[in-house]
């Protein structure tokens, strides 16, 4: 029997790694060099669906370890695809230093819980990138139809030193933002070139109070812009109401005070500002222990990287509508090719409450054929051509890939790169 020339015949993942500026968290500090995978796969007749992933080392195991499963799969049989990755990929065992080090991790996609959502998401999109291309039809039309024609972003802000330690490269254009003066001139610079018309700060970074004197500078210079602050759990309860007091009447919504589902339930119990998360509810059984728990969290930030992929984040939203939640979209590092998916994402979502975060003016490479992608009053016009809209610039990622090659990081470490500038910094957390 012949086989059909839509059957997946090759996969290709491709490690990349692009400039990264020294931002401040709850963990530590960026490192130069961000990492992330570039997925093709590959149909019969050499049509090419991509996507864009993680690209740390555990992931880019996963993803060779899942990639076989694939070969003469339809594009089309996203349920086959997905038991087969369940069925090949098993999260890696820990070590209690991995396991402890994940406990100050900023980010649920780095968290082998979630290796095969990751998998499945990685292969997902790639997947209905074919589809789109064999169907005519843009990705946000195989999951629906668009809600909307444009969508929203937010400014996000970070506070920042001037150049990385190891000065790898020349300092970036942003300069050092360490004062609530300077979170003015970033924030302003951020707006005047892409036209956001909202602003989230990183926060857990420096003293509480010099955090919350920023979002207050904020509001003076910003008057009537939404405002978010997140703290990505390195404030104990007490100062998060201690905080969330002084910002009373200024905040949009308050991101990840607090540690843990119990910690954001205790501020949500003395506090009227809406809680958001992107690290308590991570995933379906979290998203029950919450609704179990009364809701303590309004807002869920998806991130369909580590959900499990654009029809997952769909479900999440469907869930979010019956428990009467907000919805909005969360961020690590990335590219054009996340950022695409994202957007088609979120068009075909009629609940989206929230601009979404996005890493994106933080970064000045790209790797899509046209260069960067261009925001219009802080949102993206949802492509119209068939697939996810974009194509890959093979120089680009050529040179991308060297860049993987030469930096010789293979897995992110914040806390690690901050020890470089304090060598008795611990990550632990809450720390105020």
């Amino acid at each position: 029997m012949t086989a059909s020339p839509h059957a997946i015949r090759h996969v290709r993942v491709t490690p990349i790694a692009f400039r990264d500026p020294p931002l401040l968290n709850a963990a530590g500090i960026h490192e130069p060099w961000a990492l992330r995978s570039i997925i093709e796969i590959e149909t019969a007749s050499g049509l090419v669906g991509i996507n864009e992933s993680y690209g740390d080392q555990p992931m880019l195991d996963a993803l060779a370890q899942a990639a076989p499963a694939l070969r003469g799969l339809s594009p089309w049989a996203l349920n086959e695809m997905e038991a087969r990755v369940a069925a090949l990929v098993a999260p890696p065992v820990q070590t209690r230093s991995e396991f402890l080090a994940q406990q100050v991790s900023l980010a649920p996609g780095t968290h082998v819980s979630k290796t095969v959502a990751k998998v499945v998401s990685a292969f997902e999109v790639a997947m209905l990138d074919l589809q789109g291309q064999l169907a005519n039809a843009p990705v946000v039309d195989l999951l629906g139809g668009a809600a909307r024609t444009h969508v929203p972003y937010s400014a996000y802000l970070f506070y920042k030193y001037a150049e990385h330690i190891e000065r790898p490269y020349a300092p970036d254009p942003w300069g050092e933002a360490l004062t609530p003066g300077h979170l003015v001139a970033q924030a302003r610079r951020m707006i005047d070139l892409y036209g956001f018309q909202s602003i989230k700060l990183k926060a857990g970074a420096l003293a509480p109070e010099q955090e919350a004197a920023g979002i207050l500078a904020l509001a003076q210079a910003f008057p009537g812009t939404p405002l978010r602050i997140d703290p990505n759990a390195n404030w104990s309860v007490a100062t998060s109401l201690e905080i969330v007091a002084r910002l009373r009447g200024v905040l949009e919504y308050y991101e990840d005070p607090a540690p843990g589902l119990e910690g954001m339930a205790a501020v949500a119990r003395a506090c009227d500002v809406p809680l958001a998360t992107n690290m308590v509810v991570t995933d379906f059984a979290e998203f029950r222990r919450n609704a179990d728990m009364g809701c303590p969290v309004k807002i869920v930030l998806s991130d369909h990287h580590y959900w499990g992929g654009l029809r997952a984040t769909q479900r999440l939203s469907t869930l979010c509508s019956t428990f009467g939640l907000g919805l909005s979209m969360h961020s690590n590092s990335h590219l054009g090719v996340s950022l695409v998916a994202m957007t088609h994402l979120c068009a075909s979502v009629p609940l989206l409450t929230y601009a979404c975060d996005t890493h994106y003016p933080w970064q000045d490479d790209e790797v899509v054929q046209g260069g960067r992608l261009r925001f219009e009053q802080g949102s993206l016009r949802v492509p119209t051509a068939p697939g996810l809209g974009v194509t890959l610039d093979r120089q680009a990622l050529a040179r991308l890939h060297d860049n993987y090659l030469r930096c010789g990081i293979r897995n992110r470490d914040d806390l690690a790169q901050m020890r470089k500038y304090d060598p008795a910094f611990t990550g632990r957390q809450p720390r105020f």
